[in-house]
């Protein structure tokens, strides 16, 4: 997550899937949790009462992870890699090709942190080798701490997809 007051950067796509999580949770499943929970409630004594107890616990984590995203969405920056001005250096959005000193390479792209995905190689802006890569052109070497100590990566390739 981005710190308090920075930029939440987030593509067009991420930004749309946040809002499709958004609405399905207001618009369908708290509407069929208050459902059940109303149904529940009308059979007599809560505190045995799994429906009731269940709906109440499914709707709590509903209404958390509305006002997640509601903060998110409402801190959100859209930002189309498509309009980088400077598509030789790495930035958001950017897809870059990394090797290492045995010449193993990786290709990562620099998105928003709540459209992250690490193992299909999408790291969150803020990520320590998001950071790394930043403003680096092809031929660049960048050092990133990572938990098992320093690698150094050469940037090899930087892309920009629509």
């Amino acid at each position: 997550m981005s710190a308090a007051g920075a930029p939440n950067y987030i593509t067009p796509a991420g930004y749309s899937a946040l809002r499709a999580e958004y609405d399905n949770l207001l618009g369908v499943e708290r509407p069929a949790i208050v459902e059940v929970v109303s149904w529940a409630a009308g059979n007599g004594d809560r505190s045995e009462n799994g429906d009731y107890l269940y709906g109440r616990k499914r709707m709590r984590e509903i209404d958390r992870r509305l006002k997640f995203l509601a903060t998110r969405m409402k801190s959100a920056r859209v930002v189309d890699p498509m309009e980088q001005p400077d598509k030789s250096r790495a930035f958001f959005g950017a897809t870059v090709t990394i090797a290492d000193e045995d010449d193993n390479q990786r290709t990562v792209t620099l998105i928003g942190d709540d459209e992250a995905e690490a193992d299909k190689g999408r790291i969150g802006w803020n990520s320590p080798l998001a950071r790394a890569l930043r403003g680096a052109v092809v031929g660049d070497l960048r050092r990133v701490t990572l938990p098992g100590g320093v690698k150094e990566w050469e940037v090899v390739e930087i892309l920009y997809h629509g």
